[in-house]
């Protein structure tokens, strides 16, 4: 069981943020794993975060402007 405080807001939306969250570690060269990823230092934790907050901020931004 993960101690982790991390909820989806929607339940069925977690599958796919799990992937987009592999997905941007990949792109960022951080050696992200399924499970316990406690030997990941502050910064590269952060910047896979940040950079996921980027890319749903850029995907939002060009549905706004498609409207």
């Amino acid at each position: 069981m993960s101690n982790s405080n991390n909820t989806t807001n929607i339940p069925e939306a977690k599958d796919a943020m799990n992937r987009f969250k592999m997905e941007v570690a990949s792109e960022l060269g951080v050696n992200l794993k399924e499970g316990y990823n406690g030997d990941l230092t502050s910064r590269e934790a952060g910047s896979v975060g940040g950079m996921m907050v980027k890319k749903m901020i850029e995907a939002q931004e060009r549905e706004m402007a498609n409207k």
